[in-house]
């Protein structure tokens, strides 16, 4: 059986805060406008304890900033559907379609607003441990560890935020990260500093994961005086970079050599009425705010867009 076609004005791709300020944009202009996320609105931020950094607010917990602005574009007409995955797209087509699981859409314009996934611990074990010991997300699973010792591994901002927050729950825990210093900014740094039970590995390296059925310990090698130790803790939360979700485009938008869309200021690809913005595009910065940016520029390059091709018929 065919699948149902529907047109749409512009379609975009992922729900995060550029997604959605796309989608707050476009509604805003009268626009028919689709945000497709295969998964939870919200992107990578939706699990952020707390936001300190995002104009208007002095903290704000990421589900809500999200819940915020979702509704903020629904009330100008958008239309948000999760969890109905994007299986094809064709942006070289007239007009683009984008193929779901359930339906055939056909639009004039497309904002990818994809973002980026965690990377993943690159030991052959990790997936016996995964929920059992081995996790991605404090805010889902930290409850889990109450009273018990905890180890973190990475050097950003996610892995000493995700740190900060684990010791609600941390009898002890540990920082795992492969240089001398942290890249995160320095009030996170502090306030991990000033907590006695944390304690930070410096050069030091995961090699081996051990226990059964679940996690029990953790094989480290340190790369600068190059000792083996085995440490034990009840669970490891990782934080060690993202990649960008574009392997759907790389056939079709032009990527730059870490997988993210090569794409200006303007937010254009090199197909025209295919827009980028947020962390899936190339540029020096990445923080909420130029996110939120982006998904402006997008949205209103996009309507001047579609309104070119009106002109043109």
């Amino acid at each position: 059986m065919a699948k149902e076609e529907r047109k749409k004005d512009i379609i975009i791709i992922g729900g995060g805060v550029a997604g959605l300020t796309s989608a707050l944009y476009a509604g805003r202009m009268n626009l028919s406008v689709l945000l497709l996320e295969a998964e939870l609105v919200g992107g990578q931020i939706v699990n952020a304890y707390s936001i300190e950094n995002y104009p208007g607010f002095a903290s704000i917990q990421g589900d809500k900033l999200v819940e915020t602005i979702q509704q903020q574009a629904e009330s100008f007409g958008a239309v948000v559907d999760e969890f109905d995955k994007i299986i094809a797209v064709d942006f070289k087509a007239k007009p683009k379609i984008v193929e779901t699981e359930n339906f055939v859409y056909k639009t004039d314009a497309v904002i990818v607003a994809s973002g980026m996934t965690r990377r993943k611990l690159a030991l052959k074990e990790v997936d016996r441990y995964l929920g059992k010991g081995v996790h991605y997300c404090e805010l889902c699973d930290g409850h889990m560890y109450q009273g018990k010792t905890i180890a973190v591994v990475g050097g950003g901002n996610a892995a000493v935020d995700a740190a900060n927050f684990l010791m609600k729950y941390a009898k002890k825990l540990y920082v795992i990260h492969r240089d001398g210093a942290f890249n995160a900014d320095e009030i996170s740094q502090k306030r991990l500093r000033e907590n006695p039970a944390a304690e930070v590995l410096f050069y030091t390296e995961i090699k081996e994961l051990k226990g059964h059925p679940a996690l029990a310990s953790l094989l480290l090698y340190n790369n600068k005086t190059g000792e083996a130790t085995e440490l034990r803790t009840d669970a490891l939360f990782v934080y060690i970079g993202l990649l960008p979700n574009t392997a759907m485009f790389k056939d079709l938008l032009k990527l730059d050599e870490t997988g993210r869309i090569v794409a200006g200021e303007d937010c254009q690809t090199n197909i025209p009425g295919v827009f980028a913005a947020g962390d899936v595009r190339t540029k020096p910065i990445r923080q909420l705010t130029t996110a939120a940016a982006d998904g402006t520029v997008a949205a209103l390059l996009a309507e001047k867009y579609l309104q070119s091709l009106k002109e043109e018929t």
